[in-house]
């Protein structure tokens, strides 16, 4: 009866309870059996072991790569089935994983980036390396070697000599023909050679702290160069054909597209490796400065819609086959000389070529200002905005004007902040009080402490004026002058920015507020304009407390706040030795005909200080993977931007006379992939026909160099080569494809 009655029960409590029994039993037994997976299975099967990199991935090579678009054709040798069987599933791994990266050309992750990270868009985060490469349908990406122990100990050496401390040299020098054959150098350019690499990067790193970066561990992109590739070039096929802007101008030249650039700048999905076409009629000889000031060849700056513009001016006349522009000739009535005149009445303490050495000018209309102020020994960098259509910033730039083009909408431009003393916008069309005035905060940003905006226009309505006058008043501007010019018949507006941040602190309204102090004002590249004032520097050790020295004393003066003062000083002297010894009596360059000069990885302007003596003008550009000096060059009076050379550069094609690269390439190796290639093509885009380029770097990476430029057709005119050191000068002919 008991045994029965226990039965029963037991009965009831499996049809109550059984189902969590059977789940139990099923977890148990799954422990069980993972436990003994792991314990008895080969470590390549756990579930704990996990990938940590993929480094080892080589970039997929084809036996006959071809890369389309871009304009270049790499012929390969053929590879044994197996590899080429698995570098093709690591291409599509590769090409996969591309695929989900964001598309654009965002800013690339190496030693120091901005700090103000979460300035970047989404789409342009920085450290994204492979978004410029990303492959679109039908495209292989360039071929790259496939990796090996040789080649990894071939890089790791490579490294060693890009980043590593140079030996002392001995006295022995040696001079490298076209044939490779060594020849007896000259003594200079054995002098030229002698600078101390680890000295110079002592002094860019000593230079101060950059604010364009930040420490990051790099990840390698392979080597510079591919030692077996043929290069086969082909023109661009683009809307804008022979004025074609990568980063600035819209691609596609099919289609009806109402917008013709970029609002913002955009680089193309994979490197720009194709030829720009040269006009339709061809590129002639430059006329030569100073005659370029009042006459320029006209087919030079070919343009669709130049023609009908000039048959509407009275500043530039058709003369046969050049473009004549009379000097003091302007779009103001009355002249440009009469204009300066009465902005120096109106405000005695803007001195031209004094207090005020560097100038922006916003918006390009006839480039009269510019020249003008030139002539007062005013160096203005003309700001040619992208909804320019006629391409008036080309013209400054064939006369031998400084210009660069940038579009000016959310994002900042790539200038330090506080380094321009003056900044003019005379008929520029920008509509300052939209969006919370927005566009004027970026002005204020780059404006130094005391310095000058000067705003020239028709006569606004009166709700403009209202507007402009409230968002002045809210950043504490003060109105110097307000006068309607009879003669001229515009109205001329004279701010001055504060010099201190007490005014700040008065304000009713805190509108816009005051940045926080973690918000770097010099983090300019792909970084968002913000809504708010950056506080004045006010000790003696911070940039800006003072105004700089008067020209040209003010090109050799340091001020305290400048970390080094001796290196720097020693870096003067030391590019004054190479540039009188070496650039303008050993090179066989004809100086007569250079004008528009570039130094593309300046440190401390030591270069462009050495040319102040010569007829020309020096654009510097400080790479933003480099440490911060563009303020330095600033504070000396001299002009320069920010630029990632794994970009587009925002100037036209055939804007330059002179490039100038110290140990560009061997820095860019874990930036991009195939640098050299990349800005190979860049400077021949930039590079007027008949242009030259001076190129110091190790021996390594200006053989490859010298190679890629024969296939571009230029001539190669000296290289010189000492121990590891080397200079190629190398002229641009006409060739194009």
């Amino acid at each position: 009866m008991a045994i029965a009655k226990f039965g029963r029960l037991a009965k009831r409590s499996y049809k109550s309870y059984g189902f969590c029994v059977k789940l139990t039993a099923v977890v148990i037994l799954g422990l069980c059996f993972v436990f003994v997976w792991s314990v008895f299975s080969p470590s390549k099967f756990s579930v704990t072991s996990q990938r940590e990199t993929f480094d080892d991935f080589a970039e997929p090579v084809s036996a006959n790569g071809r890369v389309t678009d871009s304009g270049v054709h790499f012929n390969k040798n053929e590879l044994k089935n197996g590899k080429e069987s698995s570098s093709e599933k690591k291409g599509q791994i590769l090409e996969e994983k591309d695929k989900k990266r964001v598309k654009g050309s965002p800013p690339l992750k190496s030693g120091n980036m901005h700090k103000d990270q979460k300035n970047v868009p989404k789409g342009k985060k920085q450290g994204d390396k492979s978004t410029r490469h990303t492959k679109q349908a039908g495209e292989q990406k360039i071929p790259e070697k496939e990796g090996s122990e040789s080649d990894d100990l071939q890089e790791e050496k490579q490294d060693e000599d890009v980043n590593g401390s140079e030996e002392d040299t001995e006295n022995g020098e040696a001079n490298f023909n076209e044939e490779g054959e060594v020849v007896q150098g000259d003594t200079d350019l054995a002098n030229a050679l002698d600078l101390d690499e680890e000295g110079v990067e002592k002094v860019e790193d000593d230079s101060g702290d950059s604010t364009n970066s930040k420490k990051n561990k790099k990840k390698k992109l392979g080597p510079l160069f591919d030692p077996k590739a043929h290069y086969s070039w082909k023109l661009c096929s683009t809307r804008s054909k022979h004025n074609y802007i990568p980063c600035i101008d819209i691609e596609s030249s099919s289609g009806k597209l109402q917008s013709y650039r970029h609002h913002e700048r955009s680089c193309p999905k994979t490197s720009v490796l194709c030829l720009v076409p040269l006009p339709h009629d061809g590129y002639g000889t430059p006329v030569k400065w100073p005659e370029s000031k009042v006459k320029i060849l006209y087919k030079n700056v070919a343009h669709p819609k130049l023609a009908a513009f000039v048959k509407s001016q009275n500043w530039v006349v058709e003369a046969g086959e050049y473009l004549a522009l009379p000097e003091n000739q302007s779009a103001l009535k009355g002249g440009i000389q009469h204009y300066l005149e009465s902005i120096e009445e109106m405000v005695p303490d803007i001195e031209w070529g004094n207090n005020i050495r560097v100038v922006l000018d916003v918006g390009c209309t006839d480039s009269s200002f510019v020249a003008s102020l030139l002539e007062k020994n005013v160096l203005a960098l003309t700001l040619g905005l992208k909804d320019d259509l006629v391409d008036l910033p080309q013209l400054a730039l064939e006369r031998g004007f400084p210009a660069v083009v940038s579009p000016l909408a959310t994002r900042r431009l790539p200038f330090p902040s506080g380094v321009f003393d003056a900044l003019h916008c005379s008929e520029c069309s920008i509509s300052w009080h939209s969006n919370g005035g927005r566009l004027l905060l970026e002005m204020n940003r780059i404006l130094r402490p005391g310095g000058y905006f000067i705003l020239s226009s028709k006569h606004d309505s009166i709700e403009i004026e209202e507007a402009m006058s409230k968002l002045t008043a809210s950043i504490c501007w003060n109105i110097l002058a307000d006068k309607s010019d009879e003669v001229s018949d515009i109205d001329v507006k004279i701010y001055q920015k504060p010099e201190s941040n007490d005014i700040y602190e008065l304000r009713r309204k805190k509108v816009p507020p005051l940045c926080k102090e973690n918000e770097n004002p010099d983090a300019a590249w792909y970084a968002s304009i913000k809504n708010c004032l950056h506080s004045i520097p006010s000790s003696v050790e911070e940039r800006g407390t003072e105004w700089p020295e008067g020209w040209p004393k003010r090109l050799e003066t340091f001020p305290d706040w400048i970390n080094n003062r001796e290196k720097l000083i020693a870096e003067s002297e030391h590019w004054k030795a190479i540039v009188n010894n070496s650039y303008l009596t050993g090179m066989g360059i004809d100086w007569s005909s250079i004008r528009n000069v570039m130094d593309m990885k300046a440190i401390n302007g030591g270069f462009a200080a050495a040319l102040s003596q010569q007829k020309v003008w020096v654009m510097n550009v400080v790479p933003v993977h480099a440490p911060d000096t563009l303020p330095i060059i600033y504070e000396r009076g001299l002009i320069g931007i920010y630029h990632d050379w794994c970009e587009s550069f925002g100037s036209y094609p055939r804007s330059y006379d002179l490039l100038h690269a110290d140990h560009l390439f061997s820095r860019l190796k874990n930036r991009c992939k195939h640098p050299i290639v990349v800005i190979v093509v860049e400077m021949d885009r930039m590079l007027r026909p008949g242009g030259w380029a001076i190129i110091r770097d190790k021996v390594e990476i200006l053989d490859p160099l010298e190679g890629i430029l024969r296939s571009l057709h230029w001539e190669i005119r000296l290289t010189f080569g000492k121990d590891r050191e080397g200079i190629l000068c190398a002229q641009k002919t006409g060739w194009r494809p």
